[in-house]
Parts: C-alpha cells; structure tokens; sequence
C-alpha cells in the first residue's frame, strides 16, 4: 500500500483521540440532564478518560515495540470504537463513566502505535518531517473541531452521538489498517510489560481524585475522605517502591528526574494541563448554564480558543528561534494566565464579544506556544535513546495535571455554588461565582508554571552541534517530540 495510506490512517486516528478530549464538553450539561450527573459527576466524565490514557500511555508504546505496532494499533483502534458504542448506550453516570475509563485504555494504546508507525514508515527525513508535521497539525486541530463537532452534533441529535460517532470511523479504519499496515515490523527488545506500574499509578491518582472530588458530600476531615486519600497514597507509594525495587523493565525509571530541565518542565505540564482542563470544562458549563447558550451555538463560540491555539501551536518552532524554549514557556504560561484571570471577572449576561472573546484569544494562543518548548525543555541533555521516555513522560504528566487539576476546581467550585444558593442567591449568580473561582484558580497555576519555567537553565549557543533545550535545535528530534506531546 502506498505510505500516504499509511499517513491517512495515522493521521485520523490520532484525531480521533484528540477529538474525544474535547468533543464532550459541550455535551456535559445533556449529558447531565439525561443521565441525572452533578458536576463531580461532569468532572468524571472528562477525568475518566485522562486518567487511563495517562496511565497506560507508556505501557501502550513499550506493548507496540514487544508486540508490533500493527498489532496494537488494531488492539487499541478496537477498544476505542467499541467504549465509544458502549459509552453513547450508557443509561447511568456510572456506565458512562466506566466506557470512558475503557476508551482512555484504548487511547493509550492507540496514540504511541500512530507516532511509531509513522517514523517506521516514512525513513527519509525530508519525508519524515512532512509526515510528522501533518500528523502533529492533524492532532492539535482536533481540540479546535472538537469542540464544534460536540455541539452541531448535541444540537442536531443529542449528547450520545458525541461518542457513536467514533464508530463508523473506528470500523473504517480497522479495515484500512488491517489492508494498508506493514505485517512485516522489526520489535523491539524483549523486555517486560509493567503491568503493575500502569495499574497502581493509575489507581493512585484515581483514587485520590476521588476522595477530593467527594469532598462537597464528605467533608474534609470526615473519616470516609481521609481514609480515601489514605488509600490513594497508599496506592502512590506501592507504585514508587515498585519502580525503584523490584521492577526489571519499570514504567517510568525514576531516575530520569534527576535532571533539573525534565523535572521542571514536567511540574510545568501539570499546571498546563490544569489550565486546559479547566478552561474548555468551566467555559462550557458558563456558557450553557448561565448565559443560556445552546450546544451548537457554545461550540461555535469555542472556536476562536480552538483557532487561536492551533496558529500559536504552528507559529511556535518559528518563535522559539527566538525566544528560546526558557522565555517562550514564560512567555506563553503568561499571556494564557491573562486571559484566565480575565474570565474569572465575567458575569452572568455579560456580553460575550467583550468579556469572552479576548480571554479566549489571549488564553487560546498562550496554550499553543507550550508545546514545543516544553517538549524541547524536557529533552534537553536527555541522551537520545531515552528522548522518547522524556517526551512521553511530559504527556503523561499533562493528562494526569489535567485530571487532578479539574478536580479540585470542580470541588472548589460545588462548594462555592453550594453555598452561594444556600444564602438565597440566583441560580445564574451562584454558578457564575463558582465558575469564576475556577477561572482564577487555573490562572493562578499557570503563573506557578511560570514561576517554575525562570527555573530553567539559561540558553547557551552551541559549540558545534545544536542541543535541544538552546533555541537551535534537531528538526528530526523535535518533529518527534512535538508529535508525542501533542498526542
């Protein structure tokens, strides 16, 4: 089969992951009129799916090196389009919940399979970059459609078709793949698969998400919360003893943190996926529940966040010649921390062209200038054979930030709406209070990542060879590492 077969089948199967992060945004407040949700129960069904992509994310792309890409990618394309049916069947927020969490594991071993291909595929590096770049744009405009697709599709239909629409396409592309994929693939060492790893840090953060999500039913310090957190944590030191002690392949060789950059930029993908879980999940729920947006129009609304992150994500590698990985990620971590501290002073009613539309633009564009001087800031000095790990780990950590970000502001929040009705304020009143606390807590993260970024070495010019990290840097390397970060 010809390899632009090989680039179309990658290419919107990455979309389809990247697609499933946004897309059910809008559908949230359907969904919880249909399935009878609270908003810890709206936060789920968004942290479900990340949690089980970032924790299974590295054991996905270490299965496609034992086991052959091809295979794991129909594996993994499978239980994607088969959560999604059963996801858009759901009768109750628990089974939707769950099809979310099983569709995240397919996701996890979809994603690495795409960006493996593709380098296996495409060996010449003109061709590789064309490749990679098409993939890496396929992906970051997923966020952008998403958004718009979930609400023509809740408006047209209902919130269930946010999730069978993945079915047709998921059969499609099983065949092609099927048809198109090299069955012929040279595999990787054997090394073990760490289960174990992928399951307790999963679980870990899982539960500790929560035991803070169920802190507006169970108080703080009320038994059933602490001993909740207890077990999180519990679960978070098993899996850190595991990795240093007894595994022989383990998930994530703790060690790599030894390296100030990579640690850096990790705590700074934690806030950055804080602020993109926050903003698309409170500004959905603004707009719907409080200025009374249907689907269709909150989505259309959305594009402008979505654009404008998408021409910031291809303006990026041409800035960074500049400014360098250290003061872009300033740079950018600010200007989106303005425009979430500007939506956190919006109210009810207020008109959207001069109290949403900036703040979307401003926090929109700061979000696209991440990505790449993130991945170049976590690679720095990594030795080649682990840049993988080291791009990887930053998505990780990003989709887990994201997760554990979202609910706290989702606790924070109920608290604050809980209490705003119980002093007899208006309904519009009391989520706008609430969601405006989310608003100011996620611009107060970010600008603790970017506090973290003046943490970073100082670029120097190179010598002889470019090294990632200094502004001058590999278009092989960071073609790849753009491509993980942005699945």
């Amino acid at each position: 089969m010809p390899t632009w077969a090989v680039l179309a089948i990658c290419c919107a199967a990455q979309f389809m992951v990247v697609l499933d992060v946004a897309i059910v945004n809008v559908a949230l407040p359907q969904m919880r009129a249909s399935l009878g949700l609270s908003i810890a129960g709206e936060q789920w069904v968004v942290s479900a799916y990340a949690l089980t992509f970032a924790g299974f994310l590295m054991l996905g792309g270490r299965a496609g090196d034992l086991f052959g890409r091809r295979h794991i990618f129909i594996i993994g394309l499978t239980v994607f389009t088969l959560m999604s049916l059963i996801g858009g069947l759901a009768q109750s927020g628990a089974w939707l919940i769950t099809a979310r969490a099983a569709q995240g594991i397919g996701a996890a071993l979809l994603a690495p399979a795409t960006l493996s291909i593709l380098v296996t595929t495409f060996t010449d590096p003109n061709d590789r970059r064309r490749a990679l770049g098409a993939w890496s744009a396929t992906a970051a405009s997923g966020g952008a459609v998403g958004v718009l697709a979930g609400g023509v599709l809740t408006s047209l239909l209902n919130w269930r078709w946010v999730l069978f629409v993945n079915v047709p396409i998921g059969i499609v592309l099983v065949a092609a793949a099927w048809v198109a994929l090299s069955r012929s693939e040279e595999r990787g060492p054997r090394k073990r698969l760490d289960l174990p790893g992928a399951v307790t840090v999963t679980a870990g953060v899982t539960v500790l998400v929560y035991g803070i999500v169920s802190t507006d039913v169970h108080p703080w310090g009320s038994a059933r919360t602490i001993v909740t957190l207890a077990i999180g944590l519990l679960l978070m030191a098993v899996f850190f003893v595991t990795e240093t002690r007894f595994a022989k392949d383990p998930l994530i060789p703790l060690s790599i943190f030894k390296r100030r950059s990579l640690s850096v930029a990790n705590g700074i993908a934690v806030t950055l996926g804080a602020g993109l879980f926050g903003s698309f999940f409170f500004l959905s729920l603004f707009l719907q529940n409080v200025d009374g947006y249907s689907a269709l129009r909150a989505g259309v609304a959305f594009l402008p966040l979505g654009l404008s992150t998408l021409i910031a994500a291809l303006l990026g590698p041409r800035i960074v010649q500049f400014l360098g990985a250290r003061h872009q990620l300033m740079f950018g971590l600010g200007v989106a921390a303005i425009g979430l501290l500007w939506l956190s002073r919006v109210g009810a009613n207020d008109s959207y062209l001069l109290h949403v539309l900036g703040p979307e633009i401003l926090t929109g564009f700061g979000f696209g200038l991440l990505f790449l001087p993130l991945t170049l800031s976590a690679t720095a000095d990594v030795p080649f054979h682990e840049a993988g790990l080291a791009s990887g780990l930053i998505n990780t950590t990003r989709q887990l930030g994201g997760a554990f970000g979202l609910a706290v502001m989702a606790t924070v929040a109920s608290s604050i709406i809980a209490s705003r009705e119980a002093g007899h304020h208006s309904i519009a009143s009391a989520l706008t209070s609430g969601y405006r606390a989310a608003f100011l807590m996620a611009g107060c993260g970010l600008i603790v990542g970017a506090l973290l970024a003046t943490l970073l070495a100082k670029p120097t010019k190179p010598a002889a060879e470019p090294r990632i990290g200094d502004g001058v840097v590999d278009k092989d390397r960071v073609g790849v590492g753009v491509g993980v970060v942005e699945s």
